[in-house]
């Protein structure tokens, strides 16, 4: 297998990909009573996920804070607001609102 300059095999790729996927849910199963934990996975998941230029899986994306990178959980360190067809969620370790398209 020939490969090019900075490039990595497609079967590692298929194991970062699988290596995010736990490392969120470990996040998630983690986070009411190790914060720091769950901080901790999203920080490896994003390196995992770097270092293989992936992106983060589209139903993880919202589970960490895109300034500080910390776990959030709406209603419990992060406040969940519906306007105008727009939620935002403020994280409440840093204070930044993100804003995505809302619709039912």
């Amino acid at each position: 297998m020939k490969l090019t300059m900075g490039s990595k095999p497609a079967w590692a790729e298929e194991i970062a990909r699988e290596r995010i996927e736990l490392l969120f849910e470990q996040a998630e199963e983690a986070f009411p009573d190790r914060k720091d934990r769950a901080d901790r996975y999203v920080e490896i998941a994003r390196n995992i996920a770097m270092t293989f230029n992936l992106s983060v899986p589209e139903d993880h994306r919202s589970d960490f804070c895109s300034n500080c990178y910390s776990y959030v959980k709406p209603g419990q360190n992060a406040r969940l607001r519906v306007e105008g067809g727009v939620k935002k969620v403020t994280c409440e370790e840093c204070g930044e609102t993100e804003r995505q398209p809302y619709s039912d």
